[in-house]
């Protein structure tokens, strides 16, 4: 049974209050595009698409959105602007579920093989080593032995702050000098995660989109030297994006989907930000699952990703 299949007090405390910015953008701005109008009509849903537009939902899925409402509107005749709101959570829980194509709901990857492997990308400033170290916390607290891969060796600061992370939820961490090859130490973690039978590996890489061709070259040769210790390495490609920074995230998406097999995304810092739309929008363009979101400094607070409880959530 999945962490959110009865959603805990705490959780679900800590979802509503990382979306509240985003709630209270959203549903402001939607209260003033309908005040003094009884109906949904034309100019309502050009309102309506404005929102969704300006709380980075993106354009493509905004139209695909309001397309719906528009068909709900033409085949019931008359809708109240009263019915907007429930009208546009069902529509928008019903393309999240469309697009849900997450297999693990929780931390304890019962049927995962063992090691699980998770590679993680992102450019520098999304959280992508705090995530890290939250995964680690998560998986540890579920009772799983973890052993962290410090590759990104470009920045002596994503080593030292990767070994504090590993001190701070009692794991292991396997790390070379700055400037060492980070398929070296890709190698080095799997090898050692195998030696001591350890549940989950994460590996952290560099941060850089210096060009796309470079980052390929480089991602790919961390994967198959992996491969040479465990021949289905890795299992997950987990891209961090940061919310806060709105459809930047949808180009780095963009961008590192293009270059590796992302089959999983992390969202970060959406405790701080108004563009919580920005998950809806990710999901619905990149199809591929949001399974991580971050709701706030605390490893806790990292949380998965459940589509019906964050739109309860965001609707509520």
């Amino acid at each position: 049974m999945g962490i959110f299949s009865f959603l805990s007090k705490s959780n679900k405390d800590t979802l509503d209050k990382g979306l509240a910015k985003t709630k209270e953008s959203v549903f402001g701005k939607i209260s003033k595009a309908i005040i003094g109008k009884s109906k949904v009509d034309e100019s309502v849903l050009d309102d309506l698409e404005q929102v969704l537009v300006e709380s980075d939902v993106g354009i493509e899925t905004t139209l695909k959105i309001i397309e719906r409402i528009e068909k709900r509107v033409l085949r019931d005749k008359y809708l109240t602007t009263a019915e907007l709101n429930i009208i546009l959570k069902e529509e928008v829980e019903v393309l999240l579920m469309e697009n849900d194509m997450a297999t693990e709901t929780d931390f304890d990857k019962t049927n995962a093989p063992k090691p699980y492997v998770i590679m993680v990308v992102g450019v520098n400033g999304v959280g992508k080593t705090t995530t890290i170290g939250k995964l680690a916390y998560q998986f540890k607290k579920a009772g799983k032995s973890v052993v962290l891969g410090a590759a990104d060796t470009f920045r002596a600061a994503a080593i030292d702050q990767l070994k504090i992370w590993a001190e701070r939820t009692g794991v292991d961490i396997v790390s070379q000098s700055m400037g060492a090859d980070p398929a070296s130490v890709a190698f080095d973690t799997l090898k050692s995660a195998v030696a001591k039978q350890a549940d989950i590996v994460i590996i952290d890489t560099a941060g850089r989109l210096h060009n796309k061709i470079g980052l390929m070259n480089e991602l790919s040769k961390i994967k198959n030297v992996m491969k040479k210790v465990v021949d289905y390495a890795p299992n997950e490609i987990l891209l961090v994006l940061d919310a806060s920074t709105g459809q930047n995230a949808v180009e780095q998406a963009t961008q590192f989907t293009a270059a590796t097999a992302v089959n999983s995304i992390a969202l970060t810092k959406l405790d701080g930000t108004a563009k919580g739309g920005v998950v809806i929008g990710i999901s619905d363009q990149f199809k591929v699952p949001v399974r991580y979101i971050g709701l706030g400094e605390k490893p806790e607070d990292l949380q998965l990703f459940d589509r019906k409880a964050f739109v309860e959530s965001l609707f509520s």
